[in-house]
């Protein structure tokens, strides 16, 4: 190459060249890329090593790619002007429906298992109110206890106690006051007086010993008799196997006399046994054992479910239960049935329409509420066959405290593996036991209420509840024989409207109602706010973060590492240099002089300048360069006529 065009090529090397001076596209397009503010294209010059330069031009294109694609899809959906309808009807899951006489066994079946209890409790009825088969209704406090001794009295003692007199109560038994000592535990009664009593009623539960008592006054004798009734009644129950109770109450043909399910027929075997301890038989419907579960498409009482009850008021056992009719409760497939807690009483001789309306809830798990998807991070066993739930949680806590605490476990509880039912044949003092257990459960003594914890996602129905007369008098001269001829084979009996109760359980609506929790602030949404403050501030992108990484990181690794690198090798190559004079440095000349090793062209004035003197070393060989070389009149000529060397004459 001549030494103008070297000269040339040196300028448009050296030289700041503009866009618009650009001799060529492939100057404009390094010169754009190397001023831009756009991030990536400078890195596709600048990078150093073939593979590093093919991956930027990857991310680079890449990124125009998906802002194409970002920007035409906002366009199309910006001019489109067609609108869409779609109409979607849906099925519901028909929830399950437990159904549950109000009387658990028939009273000619359990009568001679309850004699003794009832005849005590009609005994201490006289006794404490008189009745209107005594002659007179003169109180009998001073009458010695006719026949056999009482069995129940006096394992837990009926006491009559008098405001005026502190510490002090009367036996109705006996008739005599004896004084009551340990703590007196009053409770409200569900029993509206317009007038206050100066007496009350309770019993007093003792542990073994006796020495520890504590005394339960009620300011209703019902409540008071019923509540005394009831333990014994438990007691008694306890020791009764399962099979012979399950006998002992309604079967689905007695209890169920028509069913009808979304205008088609049903009948018995269509519902599922479920025994429970205080209600005896219960039959649920759409339960998870069933093959599929069921599901309505239309709202209104013609599409749900239509049952109709008998009751068979004769069979009331009339000191356990006081009111007539059926229980219902709707819940989940997998859900246990508390229907002594939250069931719906059903009238007789009424017609109960039951309007549902369902609800899901979905809570989020930690670390935004303490909720547990399936019970498995708490530590309570499970003792109900159902999926877990906070009642059932609380339920279970309380019933293994019984057996740690009681040695047996509460009648109307699931037992817990290797645990029996309590009863004071075996376990003398449970009922005080017992008592107080739960005097401090409802007190959150126990510690149930901090460990268990409610469920992330449930099912809630909200029921509408209305009542109208059924049979009516009219229709009730052809009904009631009508039903007498389909159920003459099952009970052989005429039937009373006092007897029966109708029920409908129906979808008002098929809108399904949902509430979901979902977190404020997500992992997109920060980085979002990430990225918008990074380009609000500082012109960032994600391109830019991966340039920032880049040459912070790897770069500067790799120079770190380089230096590391060299140092070690120098030092190496020190520690294995021979040791010995150092011979002195070669004379050096001009064409091995670093100073003048700045390249193969000749030196310009500016690398002219640049040189730095030898220090101690000799004038170089060389002759010094033509600087009239440096003279030209424009920097693109094809030809410098400077650079022409004059012959000599």
């Amino acid at each position: 190459m001549a030494p103008g065009e070297k000269i040339k090529a040196k300028i448009k090397k050296n030289l700041p060249v503009r866009g618009p001076q650009a001799p060529t596209i492939k100057d404009l397009m390094r010169w754009y890329c190397l001023n831009t503010n756009t991030h990536g294209c400078r890195r596709i010059v600048v990078s150093r090593g073939r593979l590093r330069r093919l991956i930027w031009i990857g991310i680079t294109l890449m990124a125009v790619a998906l802002i194409i694609w970002q920007c035409a899809l906002l366009v199309c959906s910006f001019y489109t002007v067609s609108v869409s309808i779609k109409v979607h009807f849906q099925k519901l899951d028909f929830p399950a429906v437990t159904i549950c006489n109000m009387n658990p066994y028939k009273y000619s079946a359990v009568r001679d298992l309850l004699a003794d209890l009832d005849k005590e409790t009609r005994e201490a009825l006289k006794s404490l109110f008189g009745f209107s088969e005594v002659n007179s209704r003169k109180r009998r406090e001073a009458e010695p206890w006719e026949g056999i001794q009482p069995r129940f009295l006096n394992v837990v003692p009926l006491l009559v106690f008098n405001e005026e007199e502190r510490g002090k109560a009367r036996d109705f038994i006996t008739g005599r006051k004896r004084k009551v000592s340990g703590k007196i535990i009053h409770k409200a009664s569900n029993v509206v007086h317009v007038h206050d009593s100066k007496e009350m009623v309770g019993f007093q539960l003792c542990s073994n010993d006796t020495s520890d008592c504590a005394t339960y006054t009620f300011s209703s004798g019902i409540n008071a008799i019923q509540e005394w009734y009831k333990l014994h009644y438990m007691n008694i129950m306890a020791q009764v196997p399962l099979e012979k109770k399950i006998n002992m109450s309604y079967s689905a043909e007695e209890l169920l006399v028509t069913c009808f399910f979304d205008g088609m027929s049903c009948n018995a075997r269509n519902f599922t046994l479920f025994h429970h301890p205080m209600y005896g038989n219960c039959y649920t419907f759409n339960n998870r054992e069933n093959e599929s579960i069921l599901s309505t498409s239309m709202g209104g009482s013609e599409y749900g479910l239509q049952v109709i009850l008998y009751i068979n008021e004769e069979e009331y056992n009339p000191f356990l239960v006081s009111s007539t009719g059926a229980k219902v409760l709707i819940h989940r497939q997998d859900e246990y049935p508390f229907i002594e807690d939250v069931g719906t009483e059903i009238e007789t001789a009424m017609s109960t329409s039951i309007g549902m309306h369902l609800t899901e809830s979905f809570k989020l798990s930690e670390p935004y509420s303490q909720c547990t998807e399936d019970g498995g991070d708490v530590p309570v066993r499970n003792i109900y066959n159902a999926a877990y739930s906070l009642q059932i949680c609380l339920y279970s806590c309380f019933q293994t405290k019984m057996v740690e605490k009681c040695g047996c476990a509460q009648y109307s509880k699931p037992l817990p593996p290797a645990a029996s039912y309590c009863n004071y044949q075996q376990h003398p003092n449970w009922m005080y036991c017992y008592y107080q257990l739960y005097q401090a459960f409802v007190q959150e003594e126990l510690g149930c209420q901090s460990v268990c914890r409610e469920t992330c996602s449930f099912k809630e129905w909200t029921l509408t509840t209305s009542l109208a007369q059924w049979p009516s008098e009219v229709s009730e001269k052809w009904l009631l024989p009508v039903l007498n001829w389909d159920q003459s084979q099952q009970i052989n009996k005429k039937f009373n409207k006092t007897d029966l109760a109708k029920l409908l359980i129906f979808y008002k609506d098929l809108n399904q109602r949902s509430i979901m929790e979902s977190p404020a602030n997500s992992i997109e949404m920060l980085l979002s706010n990430f990225g918008g403050q990074l380009g609000l501030w500082m012109s960032c992108s994600v391109v830019c973060v991966i340039e920032i990484i880049e040459v912070f990181f790897i770069d500067s690794f790799s120079i770190i590492a380089r230096r590391q690198w060299q140092k070690a090798k120098e030092w190496w190559a020190q520690k294995q240099a021979p040791l010995g004079p150092e011979a002195p440095p070669a004379r050096q000349q001009g064409q091995d002089n670093p100073a003048l090793d700045v390249d193969d062209d000749l030196p310009t004035f500016t690398s002219a300048l640049r040189l730095p003197p030898a220090p101690g070393a000799q004038v170089p060989g060389t002759p010094p360069p033509r600087y009239n070389t440096l003279r030209w009149e424009r920097a693109f000529s094809n030809q410098l006529s400077d650079t022409e060397v004059p012959e000599e004459p």
